[in-house]
This record gives C-alpha cells, sequence and structure tokens, in this order.
C-alpha cells in the first residue's frame, strides 16, 4: 500500500485489498476523494445522551458506558453443549443498556464491573428494557488501569489496533477525540469498516489543492478544501463538522451551477428566430375578442416571454404556477406571436390523451382564427394540427403536409414530435406542458428542429409548483417565471378527508354527493390507484405501500374496473359512467374522454391519466380512493381538475389510513390549503427530491452525494452568485483547471462539453 496518495489515488492502492473492494462494491467507491465526500451520518459525543423515546427496535447503535453490574448462568445448547451466558447491565449517563452474551465465559474477564468500554451493536426493546446481543466491544478503561494489550471484538478491535498505531506515532487516539463519526453501514461495511478506512486514507493524504480562489472562499466564509476533508470526518469540535460539511455541500453546488451556467450562455450562443408583437396580426385579433381579462400576473408574465421572443437569442424558461392559473391562455398568446412572424409552434403533451384535449381546446379558443385555408375563416388565420402515433395513415400523412409545408402555424402532439422524423417549414417555438421529466437531453434535439441554422424558442410550464431555489437546481438552465393567482371567475375548491376505515358512513355519504353533483347538472371524477386486481403497482408519485400501515392491516387498493362495475351496479346506478385507463386503446380514450367533456358521461372512473390538462368545466366533485397512496403535488393536481368552470370544486380523499399516522398528516395537510407551492415543499421534505423529481437533469443531479436541493437552498444561493461572477471573467473555466474537472466529474456525462465549446 502506498504512503501518500491524492484524492485520485485508488483505494487499493491505500487499503486493504479486501476492504476496497467490499467499499466499492456497497458504495461505488473508487478512489480516496469518493471516500472522504462519504459524510459521517452523525457523531459520536463522550457523554452525549441517548433519548429512550427515540431509539427506534432493530436500529445500530454505539454506547459509551461503564459496567455497573455482572452475571453470569449456565444453559445448555440444542446440541447438548454447556454455556454460560453473561448479562451486564451498562450505564451510559442516564441511560442504561442489558448486554448479553450467549457465549459469555472469556468475555466476563474483560469486562468486570467498572469497566468503561463501548459497544457497537443492534438495539432491542422489551418493555422498558433496551437490550444489546452479542455487541462489538472494546475496553476503553480497565478496572485494572491503563494496560498493554488491545481487549475487545470484532471491528472495534481492530480499528483500537490502528487507533493504537496513531497513537504510538503521537497523534490523538481516535477514542479519545470528543467527536467520534458514525457512518451509515451498508451490506458487508461496517460504521467502523469505514472509520477505520477514513483514517487509514486521511493519514497518506497529501495536501489538497483547492479549487476555489482565496477571494471566493472568503467571499462565501468557507473553510479550505483539505483542512474540510479532514475535518468532516475527525473534527474537533461541533462547529468544525458543520463547517467542513457546509464547504463540501458548496463544492457541489458551485459545481452543478457552473454547469448550468455553462448551458445557459451556450445556449445563448445561437441565433434564434426574432418574433416581434405586431398589432395586426392573430395575437392581436385573439386578445380583441377573449371573454376576460388577463389577470395581472398573466399580463407581466406574458410580457416577460413576449420581450424574449423579441430577441434573437433562445428563450428558455419556466413558467410554473397553480393548477387552473392560466398558463395555457399564455402559452397560447406566446405561440400566436411567433405565428405572426411567418413561424411555426409545437406544443408538446406527455399523453396522447392530455394532446389530444390541448388540441380541442386551443382549437375552441381560436374559433375561426384556427381555421385556415377553411370556408369562414378569419382573414389573420393560423391552423391548428394534431399528430399523434394513433392516427390512421391518411390522417397522418395529412397532419406531416400541413407542417412541412407551413400551413399548420400550431402543431400539437406528444414528445414524439421531437424525436421521430417529423419536418417542419420554419419551428419558432416549442411549448412543453407538464412534463418534469423533458431534461436537458430532449431539450437538446430540439436544436436540430429550427430552419437555416436557428434554434427554437423553448417554454415549459408546468402546474406542480417548485420551490424557487429547487428551480434554480433543477431548472438551472432555464429562467423561471411563476404565476401564483387564479384568474377571475375560479372558485376554490374545497377539499375534505373521508376515513374509510373509520367512518364508513362517509363513503356511502360520498356516493350520494356525487349524486346530487349530477342531479344539478355537474360531472364527477372518481380516481384510482390501479387499473385492475391483476395491477399491484401504486401510481407513479405513490408512496408505494403507505407510510403507516402494518402489513396485511389494509384493505387492497381499489381498482377502476372494479368500482366501475360497483358503482354502475350499486351507489350510481342510473348514472351514465366512463372508464378511463391507460391500457384502453387509443380510440376508446379519446371516445371517453370526448363523452364525459360533452356530458354525454355523468361520471368517469378512471386512473391518473386525468391528472393534468384535462379541462372539464362542468366537473364540480373529484372522489380520490386509497388518497394516501398519492403524493401530496399528485393530490393538488388531480383536485386542481374540477372547479375550473365558475362552479365551487369539491375533493374528498377517500383512505384506510389510520388517525394519527403520516399518511392521514398528509392527507389533512392538503386538506387545508390550496397553496401549491407550500404543499410542494411539503412534499420535497417528506418524499425527498429524488422521488419527486425524477430525471429531469439526468446526470449532474443524479450525481449529487452530499446536496440536497431540499434543505440547501441557501448554499444554492450563494453557490448560484458566485458561480456566475467565475463564469462571466473566465466562460470556459481555462484559469480554473480544478473547477473545471470538478463539473466533469460532477456530471459524469457530455453535459460538462458545454464548458469547452467557447
Amino acid at each position: 500500500m502506498t504512503a501518500f496518495a491524492t484524492t485520485d489515488t485508488p483505494l487499493e492502492e491505500v487499503l486493504d485489498a479486501g476492504l476496497a473492494e467490499r467499499i466499492t462494491t456497497a458504495f461505488g467507491h473508487r478512489t480516496v476523494g469518493d471516500l472522504l465526500h462519504t459524510l459521517p451520518r452523525r457523531y459520536r459525543q463522550h457523554g452525549q445522551r441517548y433519548d429512550r423515546r427515540e431509539l427506534v427496535d432493530g436500529e445500530r447503535v454505539t454506547i459509551i458506558g461503564t459496567v455497573a453490574t455482572a452475571a453470569t448462568r449456565t444453559y445448555t445448547t440444542k446440541q447438548g453443549q454447556p454455556r454460560e451466558m453473561l448479562t451486564l447491565t451498562v450505564k451510559d449517563e442516564d441511560t442504561t443498556f442489558k448486554v448479553v452474551y450467549f457465549a459469555g465465559r472469556r468475555i466476563k474477564f474483560m469486562l468486570p464491573v467498572g469497566t468503561v468500554a463501548m459497544f457497537d451493536g443492534t438495539v432491542s426493546r422489551f418493555r422498558q428494557s433496551l437490550d444489546l446481543k452479542h455487541p462489538e466491544f472494546l475496553v476503553l478503561r480497565s478496572v485494572a488501569g491503563p494496560g498493554g494489550q488491545l481487549k475487545g471484538s470484532g471491528d472495534l478491535a481492530a480499528l483500537a489496533r490502528l487507533s493504537a498505531e496513531i497513537d504510538a506515532e503521537g497523534g490523538p487516539s481516535l477514542f479519545d477525540r470528543p467527536l467520534l463519526p458514525i457512518y451509515s453501514a451498508k451490506e458487508s461495511v461496517t460504521s467502523w469498516d469505514l472509520l477505520g478506512a477514513v483514517v487509514t486514507a486521511i493519514r497518506a493524504l497529501v495536501p489538497v489543492v483547492d479549487p476555489l480562489d482565496d477571494a471566493v472562499r472568503q467571499a462565501a466564509g468557507l473553510m479550505g478544501l483539505d483542512e474540510a476533508l479532514r475535518k468532516a470526518h475527525l473534527p474537533g469540535c461541533v462547529e468544525d463538522a458543520d463547517r467542513a460539511g457546509h464547504r463540501l455541500r458548496f463544492d457541489e453546488a458551485i459545481a452543478l451551477q457552473l454547469l448550468l451556467g455553462a448551458r445557459r450562455r451556450f445556449v445563448a450562443r445561437d441565433p434564434a428566430p426574432a418574433s416581434p408583437v405586431r398589432g395586426d396580426g392573430v395575437r392581436a385579433a385573439m386578445e380583441s375578442r377573449m371573454p376576460f381579462e388577463l389577470t395581472a400576473g398573466q399580463q407581466t408574465v406574458l410580457e416577460e416571454i413576449s420581450a424574449d421572443l423579441t430577441l434573437d437569442e433562445p428563450m428558455n424558461r419556466l413558467l410554473q404556477g397553480e393548477v387552473g392559473s392560466g398558463k395555457t391562455v399564455v402559452g397560447l398568446l406566446a405561440m400566436l406571436q411567433v405565428v405572426d412572424a411567418g413561424r411555426q409552434c409545437v406544443m408538446l403533451a406527455p399523453t396522447e390523451v392530455l394532446a389530444t384535449q390541448h388540441h380541442r381546446s386551443l382549437t375552441a379558443m381560436l374559433g375561426d382564427l384556427g381555421e385556415r385555408g377553411r370556408l369562414g375563416a378569419a382573414d389573420q388565420a393560423t391552423r391548428v394540427v394534431l399528430l399523434t402515433g394513433s392516427m390512421s395513415t391518411a390522417e397522418r400523412r395529412a397532419a406531416l403536409l400541413d407542417i412541412v409545408t407551413g400551413e399548420a402555424g400550431i402543431v400539437v402532439g406528444t414528445h414524439a414530435l421531437i424525436q421521430d422524423s417529423v419536418d417542419f417549414f420554419d419551428l419558432g417555438l416549442v411549448v412543453v406542458d407538464e412534463q418534469h421529466r423533458f431534461g436537458v437531453r430532449q431539450r437538446d434535439r430540439l436544436r436540430a428542429k429550427g430552419r437555416d441554422g436557428m434554434v427554437p424558442h423553448l417554454l415549459v410550464m408546468t402546474a406542480t409548483p417548485i420551490p424557487r431555489t429547487i428551480a434554480m437546481t433543477v431548472f438551472g438552465d432555464l429562467e423561471v417565471s411563476e404565476l401564483g393567482e387564479l384568474p377571475g371567475g375560479r372558485r376554490p375548491i374545497s377539499t375534505s378527508v373521508v376515513p374509510a376505515r373509520d367512518r364508513p358512513r362517509w363513503v356511502e355519504r360520498t356516493w350520494e354527493r356525487v349524486r346530487e353533483e349530477v342531479g344539478a347538472g355537474h360531472r364527477a371524477y372518481v380516481v384510482c390507484a390501479r387499473i385492475d386486481a391483476d395491477t399491484t403497482d401504486a401510481p407513479d408519485g405513490a408512496t408505494k405501500g403507505g407510510d403507516d400501515d402494518r402489513a396485511g392491516d389494509r384493505p387492497p387498493l381499489v381498482a377502476a374496473v372494479e368500482l366501475h362495475q360497483y358503482l354502475s351496479t350499486g351507489p350510481l346506478a342510473g348514472l351514465r359512467i366512463g372508464l378511463m385507463h391507460g391500457r384502453l386503446p387509443p380510440e376508446a380514450k379519446d371516445a371517453t374522454m370526448t363523452g364525459f367533456a360533452t356530458g354525454d358521461l355523468d361520471v368517469l372512473v378512471s386512473t391518473t391519466v386525468i391528472e393534468v390538462g384535462v379541462d372539464v368545466p362542468e366537473a364540480t366533485v373529484m372522489v380520490v380512493m386509497d388518497a394516501d397512496r398519492f403524493g401530496v403535488s399528485q393530490l393538488h393536481q388531480l383536485r386542481g381538475r374540477v372547479g375550473r368552470g365558475g362552479l365551487p370544486g369539491l375533493c374528498l380523499l377517500v383512505t384506510n389510513s389510520r388517525e394519527g399516522g403520516k399518511a392521514m398528516e398528509r392527507l389533512n395537510a392538503v386538506a387545508a390549503t390550496t397553496d401549491g407551492f407550500l404543499l410542494a415543499q411539503l412534499d420535497l421534505v417528506q418524499r425527498r427530491e429524488g422521488d419527486v423529481l425524477g430525471d429531469a437533469q439526468s446526470g449532474a443531479l443524479a450525481s449529487l452525494r452530499l446536496l440536497s436541493v431540499v434543505d440547501d437552498g441557501e448554499v444554492i444561493e450563494i453557490a448560484r452568485r458566485h458561480a456566475e461572477e467565475i463564469l462571466d471573467s473566465d466562460p470556459g473555466l481555462d484559469t480554473h483547471p480544478a473547477l473545471a474537472e470538478r463539473v466533469r466529474r460532477l456530471s459524469g456525462s457530455d453535459e460538462s462539453d458545454y464548458l469547452f465549446k467557447y
């Protein structure tokens, strides 16, 4: 093994080959730098007290205490062998543990009463007793005083030998340190394995070159990188550990912001089709005949987008807002501005159902302004064309002809439009509706769709609000606009939780409310988490099994097919009830959705295919079955489908969860507020960003080890500011080679190439 190492040194050159292999297998760490960027999950302080209420059965704990009593008894094994069981009571400050060794004949001589020792094992609770069975141990202070030979077992004994080596070299013993790092164990690697590996690596590590300038470190109040890597694992005090962790998270944040900032600058270098506002075009005609006034928020956002579209550099903007805040109208007016400039627009939807719905609603809003080439069309009219995979060959051929000749000013379809060989006459703007997973690589495909080297403008719209610091990380190469207020005429949605397990009568009342709404001429959604009895998966964005239910303690998920049959012959018999789910043929989905929109159906039993985009103004009530299996933001999205026509909306969340559990707490939070940004923050805190944000930034975001876009908003804000300053003065990072390499490593993909194309 080498005596000197850098952060690039392979682990097998520093550690025992077997340990290095186990760490690589368990954690994916291959270098010293990988290992040192794995921070302790907590630190154990001498004299630190345990709160008995917080100790979880099965949790691995490390205690440092004094043996208060020791007792032995003899028993016979199943094989007839006599054994001596040792039972100790160990006091760790004011918490007492019972430590049991079933083969304790030799151990009892190492751990007499009065011995101070460290024990590491899995805690179990029995009545008022906290038990550790067969924990590893290490004698820290013997009754006989300091001794020569180390006494202990397992990894603790091996770690003690390492500590003795350090002590012999004049360094402080690991076990005399005020803070002892505790790592997350995994597979065949214990916390002590990792601590031993980290200490060995730190002892061999030569001083690390800091990628940040002194000016940046001082301005941001940061510890040096070399000091941070050492003190993150072996801090002298809590403040050292906090400052070291802050520095390492900042490094990830600034590398990510450099990557995203470089993308913004790179995209801005290419020409885009400038599309100024015209006073006599189709947009002006549309604005003059709209039956409502735009809200102040809509006007502000539209002005931002219009200003971007007039420039000859590509717009890259994220428009996010509440469900029903009027993003579609803003998107339409933006598209008409580009159409007025003689160019085409694309609106991409995540599903064919939503693409068809968008085509229908845009056509309805435009009226004769969307009937170019047809009898009775307005003078300034354009044409809106739908292109989906389920269209007939003749329909598809006609649509493609309209697109390639430029007859179609607005093209609506799924993401296949940018992946298939669809040729545009002159594409000027792409509007992406409601798709978080429309990431970097998909956006890059758009660059080839423009004409004469032009890059189309991009507008990404989402009704799943994302707190601003998170948006600047996940969509950091996009400018962000927000719509917070609802248009005039929108009524607030009332939400109630229906505890089916405890209040079965409330479920009966739920179906009575549906009948009452239908009787008043309105319509109802009923949403299920699965399609039929053969479907076992929970819905996208769901909690995948419930937060607080014991195994086998709850009924199976309600299935759409079975519920449709039950309602049709039971509580809602006599009403016209449709069924919608993802396995239906496209023509059946379209027919069902059309029937519900036109009033041929009273009730629509559906899976979450109606989550976004579907607009039926007459729908006033939504029942969500097994609501605890959906995420907070998804529930907020779903209920946004009702109350869109000026009538009060009602959302009923049916659940079998128990009162007082996390699932019920989450549902009550949804019922208590309609603030989507507040709910989105709650969703991210509860489920963490990896579950919520998907692969929107495949590569860089997935490579973050320490930075949390939920918890580290302030760090991200500061890093973004410094990243912008660095890129302003050194866009290619030519004078910051260490930072450039850090960006390459963070992205783990070709995304970092944007830094080096200047």
